[in-house]
């Protein structure tokens, strides 16, 4: 038992000096993709149904790739410029890139992880991304004639060597490369099947002899596998694998710009073919064609990822089906202001009386619209100020 004399002789706790200069902030970057981790956290969150988990995975999946084409590239272009400067935090741009990339490398770990286990979970209630191993015979028979009519025909193989170019490869895209060799001289060469954004990423299988609830998904670069004799003949394909590309997509515009619809059509040209950001290659590709890759496509060591798991898992968006809605949500009814309905639909009567806010998506948005239309059909208002923001639209003010 402790004396009241030796507790007064016990020192009081230090206190802890505030952090100062450089230490007292957080990187802007670094502090976005921690909130990327909470979007990935909610995947993880095993109180959530299986295809809602699925589809915060693909929200945080199409988050950093966003997060690659803008922010990141802002820093890259800051390398490239040889800027120095630190920011608040201390951190040169160079230094920036370093973190961002550990950041990220820890975080698809966790996204593939998060995916190999969403995949055990769906199969335990009969939805299954198959591979050619899995698949049964009638369903090869269905793919061939779905191939053949439909994937076949946009297509486009290209060879690789010193005639034939290494094509430019599209803003996130997929493209598998192949190694073969001429059955008639032995020689070994190089090709490359860009795959057109059209095409689903996720093929479902016909139903046939399944069970009722039982939904089968199939990749669509396995398919392509299957099938790569039609693509390349008079060839032995030795190996292959899939890569993608992230560019540069930051926009600059210039607000005194004297045609702002034309500045947005040139940026959004150039968008598309800006700087590789970001390599993703599939682990399972061989070296021989990682490196054909990389030195074709002229990539930066640092920004080279081999990845052991799925490319482009935004992409698994595409495997949340209506058909198994205890997997999902329950459906949320949005309600409509009731103070505009007590004004007999009357948005300006309602918001003399009282200011209103409206709360998205919990509130419906055909107020906003309603609260428009009332302004364009009313001669006494004399302008319409309308805020845009990304691809959403807020109503702000009308002027009467």
């Amino acid at each position: 038992m402790t004396s009241t004399k030796s507790k007064a002789r016990e020192k009081p706790a230090a206190k802890v000096a505030p952090p100062v200069g450089p230490a007292r902030f957080y990187n802007r970057e670094l502090s976005w993709l921690q909130f990327n981790r909470r979007v990935l956290q909610e995947a993880q969150n095993p109180d959530h149904p299986v295809l809602e988990r699925l589809r915060f995975l693909s929200i945080s999946a199409s988050n950093l790739d966003e997060f690659y084409m803008v922010r990141a590239a802002g820093v890259y272009g800051q390398v490239r410029a040889g800027i120095t400067t630190p920011s608040q935090d201390g951190l040169t741009p160079e230094q920036q890139l370093v973190e961002i990339n550990r950041f990220v490398g820890d975080l698809v770990n966790e996204k593939q992880a998060c995916w190999r286990s969403l995949t055990a979970e769906m199969d335990k209630v009969g939805i299954h991304i198959v591979d050619r191993e899995s698949l049964r015979d009638n369903e090869r028979v269905w793919l061939e004639a779905l191939f053949m009519a439909h994937i076949f025909p946009i297509l486009t193989p290209i060879a690789v060597d010193p005639a034939h170019p290494f094509p430019f490869i599209l803003n996130k895209g997929l493209t598998m490369a192949v190694e073969m060799q001429r059955q008639g001289d032995g020689k070994v060469m190089n090709g490359l099947i860009p795959i057109p954004g059209q095409l689903e990423r996720f093929i479902r299988l016909r139903a046939g002899d399944a069970g009722p609830k039982e939904i089968r998904f199939i990749r669509l670069e396995t398919v392509i596998g299957l099938f790569l004799s039609e693509l390349f003949s008079g060839v032995e394909i030795r190996s292959q694998g899939a890569f993608r590309v992230l560019r540069d997509s930051d926009i600059e515009l210039q607000e005194e710009a004297e045609d702002l619809v034309r500045s947005f059509e040139t940026q959004l040209k150039r968008r598309r073919r800006g700087n590789v950001i970001r390599l993703e290659i599939d682990g399972r590709m061989p070296e021989r064609l990682r490196k054909m890759v990389v030195d074709e496509l002229e990539v930066d060591e640092h920004s080279v990822f081999v990845k052991d798991g799925l490319l482009a898992l935004a992409d698994t968006s595409q495997l949340i089906t209506s058909d198994r809605p205890e997997l999902l949500f329950k459906p949320f009814n949005i309600r409509f202001p009731e103070r505009i309905r007590e004004f007999n639909g009357d948005c300006f009567a309602a918001i003399r009386k009282k200011d209103i806010v409206v709360h998205h998506p919990y509130e419906s948005f055909d107020v906003v619209v309603q609260y428009l239309r009332q302004a364009v059909a009313d001669p006494n208002v004399m302008a319409i100020k309308w805020t845009l923001y990304a691809p959403r639209a807020t109503a702000r003010s009308c002027r009467r």
